[in-house]
This record gives C-alpha cells, structure tokens and sequence, in this order.
C-alpha cells in the first residue's frame, strides 16, 4: 500500500542531489581526465550494481545518433508507435523547464511521484557501492540509468533511447542489442571532445552501430557518408539511406513539428519505426489492420501530424501584455507579442532555423507547431492564435527581434552571421538584437517550479557585451558601437542603450542591439513595447542556447 512506503525526500531535494553530480561548473570546462574506455567500463559496473543487465538486453530498442534532429527523429518514433498502439518509452536531453521532460511514457513526462520513486531507487543502490575506484555516476550516466531503470519497471513495448554527445563513448552505448539504430544529419558541434573533422564527428556517431543490427542514416556529406558507409562494412552493418518526406508523401497532412528539415527527420523515423515494427513481429499485425495499401500507415501520418518537442521551432503566443492589469482583453492586443523558440546552436541548425522563422513570418507557413503559454489557456478561451494574427494582419505593423545568448564554447562568429544572411536572403531583418544572459546555470539542476527573481541581475556581461559588438560589425561593416556605450549603468544596472530602445523600433533603425542584464528584464521590456506602442506587433526570434529556450518557456507560462 502507498501509505506504507517510506517517506521519500522533497523534490527541490532531489533536484539538489541530482546536481552534486555535475562535475563541471560550465560547459567545456576541463575536468580530471578520465579516459573514455574507464568511462564505459564505469557504465557497465553501474548497470550491473543495479541489477539491469539482463533487463536492458531485453528492452526492444531504437537508438539514435547524430548532431542535428536527433531529439525530432525520436521524437516522431515515439509518437508514430504509440499510434501504433504500442507502450512507448522516450528519452531525450536535455531538458527545457524540469528534468522530467527528459522521461516519457507513452507520451507524457514521467510523473513527480514515480520520478522520485524510481530516482531515489537507483540513488540508494549505487551509493551504497561506491569505492574509492568506483564514485557515483556523473550526471548524464544518472540520468541514462534512471531512463533504464524507468523504462524496464514501467514495461514499455519499445524504448527509444537518443544519444547524449557522441557515440562510441555515449553513456547510452551500453546498448549492446538494439532492434534497429539511426544517425540523423552529421555537422561540426562539440569538436572539443569529438574532433575538428567531419570525419572524426563521424566515427563517434557511427560508434552506436551494432553488428548485424540494421541501421538508417540520413543524406549526409561525402565526408560522413563515408565513415559511415565504412563502419557499417566492418560490422556486416544493412545500411540505408532513408529518403526525406514530403508534402506528397504525406498527403497534406502538416507534421507536428515545424521547418521544411523535419522532413529529413520525419523520413528516418517512418524508415527506423517500419524496420523495428518488421523485427519484432508487429508489421504483420499492422497490415491486418488495414494498413496493406499505404504508402505511408494511417496510424504512421497520425504520429507524424501530432509529435511534439518543445523548444525546436515552436511558436508561443504571449497574452500576458492583453492581460495585465486589466479584466477583460484587449480585441486589438491579442497576438501583439509573439515568441519563435528554437534551440539551434551549431551552423547548420541555425541555418535550419533562420529558414523556419523568416517562412512563419513571412506568412508562408501557418499554424505550425504552436503553443501557447497558460496566460493563453486561462484567459483567451477556445480563441485561434493563428486566427486571431491573421485577422490584426492589415492592421498591424511587424517588427522582427533577436533575442539571443549562446555558450561560450559555440562560435557566434559562424553563428551570428549564418542567422542573419539566411534571414536576409528572404527579406527578413531585425529591428532590434537583444544579448541577455540565461537564468538556469550549467552547474545546476533546476525544477519547474524553481523561482527567479526578475531582480536577478547578472553581475558579468562580459560575454553579452561582445556578442553585441559582433552584431554591429556585421550589420555596419566595422566596430560601430563606443565603450561608453557598452558600460552599465552602476545604479540600476541597465544598459546605456536601454533607455532609448523603445523608440528605436518606431524608426527605420534596422542594426539597434542591446545588452539586457536580465531574462526576465528583457521579457518585461517586450511586453512594455507592445503595451506602449498598440501599432506594432513584435515577432522575437529566441536561438542560440536550448537553455536561454528553457528561461524562455518558463518565465511564459508562470
């Protein structure tokens, strides 16, 4: 019975002890060196400690490698089965707002009640055999475990397990018998730990490969194909190259998730989902069902049309403006403030994502993978975002702006540029770039239900400031922006172009940037603008960090 269970630590507890396992403070810090090989051997001792070994074995499992699109490919596997009426098991990283985004069955995030069950089931059991030669798991190895333990307890049909960083080394690489593995599109990210080739990125991909295990990959450079091609020779590897989707394969029907490259991902997921279906005797089953005739199953085009990834080309709708200080909404405030979130952080995926944004507001595609905060949910009723937009269309004036942040380790000389061309290329400009610190830290884990101050002001800038001076380089051609310029103001901690940014987007000032000291002041300054100036409609383009994505998300919907 429930109540005889032992009373279990609080949650915000848990998230404590979940982050003592960092062992970085920030990305791409340097750590005591621990060789890859003792990192798999540590991986192995810890599923044994906790008794998996053979459980693991016999979980039927799709595993995916890649640098872009493997979070969407698995993604679209999970939502096609569960259609297929399978029990699913999905698990993903990183997570945008809680952890347990990371744990999903049959669809949904892991509850907080079986979170903590199973967390403190496996915390317990590899810390009471910890050695001197054997310390608790870093983080991702946790987490990868607890993916394990949660999909084995729950007795899922099919676990689709995404690679964290990597391949070979990959704590996921445990996995010694999958049903079926991908590698979705290969491109230059991490290059500190996986090398500085495309070749070298590739070989670590090409690592999950299992012998004799059919693997699906994606077009690829010849470069990657090759090392690719070449791994899957040695381990007697069916290789295929999965053909992308497109809107006549599915037959109008919009994916669930937006931007013309999901159908480069939607491609290998159908590929991966029909080859697990076919090994474990379920296709059989399928054509029976009445799927004989098409090219792609009804219940594929179901899970393709609904599969949803926060934080990857999603649309949010912010009515927070409509309904501040105020009982009844605004008719012509509605959809004045509209948030673009995407998580893109290499070159190709920031490419990807210029591509989406300048279509979506270019009007080319609508109603596409939307969400809208709780503000919406509670005070807009059955309302259509996406009607009410194109109804203000005529009588609203548009404004892009970039809100932007990304890890010190990435490379906003690529970055920066890509993002601006490729929007430029379809008519596309900023009015206004905003550079702002993220809330969440990399040496944290933080709940959903953690508290930020929007007081909370950053006391260095530094890396903001110069992200600010590489935008104006590129929008004037030379170092246009004074030191006087770049220095906060030591009493209130805003920047010295905060002031005057409200007016800046009335007037044809396409390269106006600002530094922001705070998320939560940056969000503030949004919804002032769209308050202040009813004529104008702000549609803000947040890349460069999943983590600024998460900050995002979370202050929307408190």
């Amino acid at each position: 019975m429930r109540n005889s269970l032992p009373q279990l630590p609080s949650y915000e507890s848990t998230m404590e002890a979940l982050s003592s396992l960092i062992t970085q403070k920030r990305r791409g810090e340097m750590v005591s060196a621990i060789r890859n090989e003792e990192k798999s051997m540590r991986m192995r001792k810890y599923v044994e400690i906790l008794g998996i070994e053979e459980c693991v074995k016999k979980l039927k499992i799709i595993h995916v490698a890649g640098t872009k699109g493997k979070g969407s490919t698995c993604t679209f596997c999970e939502a096609i089965l569960r259609e297929c009426g399978l029990r699913t098991g999905l698990f993903t990283s990183p997570h945008l707002i809680d952890v347990r985004e990371r744990f999903r069955i049959n669809g949904l995030d892991i509850s907080e009640d079986k979170f903590l069950q199973y967390f403190w089931a496996c915390w317990t059991q590899l810390k009471e055999n910890v050695t001197e030669h054997l310390p608790m798991p870093a983080l991702f190895q946790f987490l990868t475990l607890l993916a394990f333990k949660i999909f084995i307890d729950e007795e899922v049909d099919v676990a689709i397990i995404e690679v964290g960083l990597g391949g070979t080394y990959d704590s996921t690489n445990v996995i010694e018998e999958p049903i079926v593995c991908g590698i979705t599109s290969l491109g230059m990210d991490h290059m500190e730990i996986l090398g500085d080739s495309l070749g070298m990125i590739a070989s670590h991909k090409a690592g999950i490969l299992k012998p004799q295990v059919p693997a699906f990959t994606v077009p690829q450079l010849p470069e990657a194909m090759d090392v690719i091609q070449k791994k899957a020779r040695e381990l007697m590897v069916p290789l295929e190259v999965a053909e992308p989707l497109n809107d006549k394969k599915l037959d109008g029907l919009k994916l669930g998730m937006s931007g013309d490259h999901q159908f480069v991902n939607s491609g290998l997921a159908v590929s991966l989902c029909k080859c697990w279906l076919q090994r474990t005797g379920n296709w059989e089953r399928m054509l029976l069902n009445g799927c004989k005739g098409a090219k792609i199953p009804a219940a594929f085009l179901r899970g393709l049309s609904t599969a949803n990834l926060s934080g990857r080309a999603q649309t949010v709708y912010d009515y927070y403006t409509s309904s501040f200080n105020s009982t009844t909404q605004s008719d012509n405030s509605n959809g004045d403030l509209v948030f673009y979130l995407d998580g893109a952080h290499s070159p190709e995926s920031m490419e990807a994502c210029a591509s989406w944004f300048s279509s979506v507001v270019k009007g080319n595609h609508k109603s596409l993978n939307s969400f809208r905060a709780k503000n919406v949910d509670r005070d807009s009723g059955n309302d259509d975002p996406v009607k009410v937009l194109q109804e203000a269309e005529s009588t609203k004036l548009s404004k892009q702006v970039l809100l932007f942040n990304c890890m010190e380790v990435r490379d906003p000389h690529i970055l920066l540029p890509r993002l601006v061309n490729t929007c430029a290329s379809s008519g596309v400009h900023f009015s206004k770039a905003l550079f702002v610190p993220t809330m969440s830290t990399y040496s944290k884990v933080s709940s959903g239900n953690s508290v930020t101050s929007s007081d909370n002001i950053s006391k260095d800038l530094s890396w903001q400031l110069n992200l600010q001076r590489l935008w104006e380089k590129i929008m004037h051609g030379k170092d246009a922006i004074l030191e006087k310029d770049l220095k906060l103001d030591s009493e209130r901690g805003l920047p010295a172009l905060y002031e005057d940014s409200l007016s800046s987007l009335s007037e044809n000032n396409l390269s106006s940037s600002a530094v922001m000291p705070s998320l939560p002041l940056a969000i503030k300054w949004l919804r002032d603008c769209v308050r202040e100036s009813p004529s104008i409609r702000l549609q803000v383009l947040v890349t460069g960090s999943l983590h600024l994505v998460g900050d995002v998300l979370k202050l929307l919907k408190r």
